[in-house]
């Protein structure tokens, strides 16, 4: 069994909650969850004002912990292994965006780390939990410099303001082009 935090309906309160993790796979890793961040709007989105698909609803995709287990053919981890999980857990693999290395945009099927759905059905349950079990694939390994606790937001926070710098090449004597264009008449 595995204690965690969970909302039971629409608006309510997250209260103690346990339920049963599943069993890792050949290339999953089991995850000691050391910390969690809370992710202000979608924590308010989902559990406050209700806006979430399934109860009972266990939050959390900025995870931090330390690998326990591992499947048979898993390679990439081994048991003492500090890694993060952010917002979602699988995809389908084989879609364009997939290929492109785009999992979050997947076009078949976007597992997310809560209140979501595996292939097989099985609900997702987040981070606000002791464990969770997700494929390797979509663990992060933390570096030893840097702590778990201070780790787990950049799981979701971080990248959010990291992912449109890289993509635009922010840096270093970098301007913005001008945004004369976002005053004009054509937005008002």
């Amino acid at each position: 069994m595995t204690r965690g935090y969970a909302a039971a309906t629409a608006k309510a309160s997250l209260a103690p909650f346990t339920f049963e993790r599943r069993e890792p796979r050949e290339h999953d890793v089991l995850i000691d969850i050391k910390y969690c961040g809370i992710c202000h709007p979608i924590f308010i989105r989902h559990v406050t004002n209700g806006e979430t698909r399934s109860f009972p609803m266990v939050p959390g995709h900025e995870i931090t912990g330390i690998v326990t287990a591992v499947g048979g053919k898993a390679s990439k981890f081994k048991p003492g292994d500090r890694v993060g999980v952010g917002c979602f857990v699988d995809s389908c693999r084989t879609c364009p965006e997939c290929r492109q290395g785009l999992e979050q945009y997947c076009a078949v099927r976007t597992s997310w780390t809560y209140n979501g759905r595996e292939k097989d059905e099985t609900p997702t349950y987040g981070g606000y939990s002791e464990k969770i079990v997700v494929d390797e694939n979509y663990a992060l390994r933390i570096p030893e410099g840097i702590p778990l606790d201070a780790a787990a937001p950049l799981l979701c926070a971080g990248i959010t303001l990291y992912s449109p710098l890289k993509h635009w090449k922010a840096g270093s004597g970098k301007k913005w082009p001008s945004l004369e264009w976002a005053v004009s008449d054509t937005w008002v």
